[in-house]
């Protein structure tokens, strides 16, 4: 209802919730609840890309590992993360941001893990002889010739970890945590739900500012040459 006493549409009163200052400021605001929101985000990416990056570049230039590599990520996918969240949540790592961390990594593993797998298998064999013609090692071959040509598909996979992690870190307000599915969860328990859009608004340009920001990142960071080079190869 407005001051008036006209009902207005959940629409209308999340641009309302949204226009309050107060509603920005102080620890409970959505100001601090983004920084929350984006630092749990990046924790369990990081936790992700420590086991999954490495495990893929590996498998990916020894050419092996394809079938663990679908069955680790299928099964990865087929866990419910909110299922691993309660389970988290009622072990000794507690209700809380923690569990949500956890939990998103595991969710974030199958797109890195599969991305560094397939990048380095893409590697153009031509490339892989040509380093070794000019006398370098393995590692050497692999950390100045592959690696840069699989950084685009590397990438990738981190931008879609980052863009579903952000997603699902609103599930921790259902176990205790913070972020901001706290304005969701409380929108719906007081029946505010120009709060729950509010929030699932929030959310939904976090990620979609996320993927622009990370894809513009991608392109900048990925060398004219190999640029070039993928080009060549689709057409």
């Amino acid at each position: 209802m407005d001051a008036d006493g006209h009902s207005m549409s959940a629409l209308e009163e999340a641009v309302t919730w949204l226009n309050d200052p107060l509603n920005w400021s102080g620890p409970q605001g959505i100001t601090a609840r983004v920084g929350e929101h984006l630092g749990m985000s990046a924790v369990a990416v990081l936790l992700a890309a420590a086991v999954a990056l490495p495990l893929g570049v590996w498998l990916g230039h020894r050419r092996r590992g394809g079938a663990l590599v679908v069955v680790a990520a299928n099964t990865s996918r087929a866990l419910p993360t909110f299922a691993l969240l309660l389970i988290f949540a009622s072990t000794s790592i507690g209700f809380g941001n923690r569990s949500t961390v956890l939990a998103a990594a595991i969710f974030a593993i199958p797109p890195i893990l599969t991305h560094a797998h397939s990048g380095l298998l893409q590697v153009d064999a031509a490339a892989r002889d040509a380093a070794r013609g000019m006398g370098m090692s393995g590692r050497r071959s692999l950390a100045l010739v592959e690696i840069p040509l699989a950084l685009p598909l590397i990438a990738a996979g981190l931008r879609t970890a980052v863009v579903q992690v952000i997603a699902t870190v609103p599930l921790a307000a259902l176990v205790g945590g913070g972020g901001l599915g706290t304005f969701i969860v409380v929108g719906f328990g007081t029946r505010r739900f120009g709060e729950v859009l509010a929030g699932g608004l929030l959310v939904a340009v976090l990620a979609l500012g996320a993927e622009v920001l990370l894809s513009t990142a991608q392109r900048l960071a990925t060398p004219a040459p190999v640029r070039a080079h993928l080009a060549g190869r689709r057409g």
